[in-house]
């Protein structure tokens, strides 16, 4: 599933194509994708222009002339793709029409913005703007890592007596928004710290080394386009780059890339979820 920096890349280059613009028309193919789409969600869509494009957590938010919002998830497969403008330097002819062409929004610049997800995984709903923050999947959410109310004092304060694992904590979407399995990882291997290891655990240096590192991985991922595995594209249907980065994730037998290092990364299942790690330099 896209994580924090595959969904920021699709947003900022979605932008182009979207903000300040009017959906001259909006096509609805199919009642549902993962859960009902919103009732006349193309009526409500057409003639609407896009005030600006946010992101919360692993979700885009498309604030409306209207008083609404446009929320898009994009599950295991969904991809947003841009066809009939210029983006990041390069022009895409809209595509003949797909079978997972679920939702279509043209743009009355001429751009046309495709949700396609064969897996269906992924979802849309409206909702009023002034109260966003407030909808099911959004209210719980913990800060953004990348914003200023997420710091030493506030993961310290949530780490503290824990005892799931510092891997399951950082997962936690309430601790902290936008984090995934792929991140995780390569976070804990900067850090030092195995996956296993209790997060109430950790001494106040280790919370407090945490925070800079997160936001050190997110930035780098975000800037070289996010991670490309199985579903994942840009917004113009280009790859992403940071899997080329990965120090651990998917990295099992491999040597560790830590200088002076001589282990091999490994890899355990936590949860159902693997877990890479160095077992020399991650304790």
């Amino acid at each position: 599933m896209p994580e924090l920096p595959e969904v920021e890349t699709v947003r900022r280059g979605l932008e182009p194509a979207m903000t300040g613009r009017l959906i001259a028309a909006a096509a609805v193919n199919r009642p549902d994708l993962r859960w009902p789409l919103p009732p006349r969600m193309a009526e409500r869509l057409t003639g609407q222009r896009v005030l600006g494009l946010r992101r919360r957590s692993k979700y885009i938010l498309a604030d409306l002339s209207g008083g609404e919002t446009l929320l898009i998830h994009l599950g295991m497969s969904g991809r947003m793709l841009v066809s009939g403008v210029m983006l990041g330097g390069f022009f895409h002819d809209h595509p003949a029409p797909a079978k997972h062409d679920h939702v279509i929004l043209n743009m009355d610049g001429g751009a046309r913005v495709t949700f396609n997800d064969p897996r269906r995984f992924g979802a849309m709903d409206l909702m009023p703007t002034d109260s966003a923050e407030g909808h099911p999947l959004l209210a719980s959410l913990g800060p953004e890592p990348l914003g200023n109310a997420f710091d030493e004092a506030h993961l310290r304060a949530r780490l503290a007596g824990r005892r799931a694992p510092i891997k399951a904590a950082l997962l936690d979407q309430h601790v902290v928004a936008g984090l995934g399995n792929i991140y995780v990882c390569e976070v804990l291997f900067r850090a030092g710290l195995a996956p296993g290891r209790l997060a109430g655990s950790l001494t106040p240096d280790e919370v407090a080394g945490l925070v800079p590192i997160i936001r050190a991985v997110l930035l780098e991922a975000i800037e070289a386009g996010g991670s490309s595995l199985r579903d994942y594209r840009q917004a113009g249907g280009e790859l992403g780059y940071f899997q080329h980065a990965f120090r651990v994730y998917g990295r099992e037998g491999q040597p560790c890339l830590a200088p002076g290092c001589d282990g091999t990364i490994g890899r355990i299942v936590q949860s159902g979820r693997s877990s890479f790690l160095c077992p020399r330099c991650q304790r």
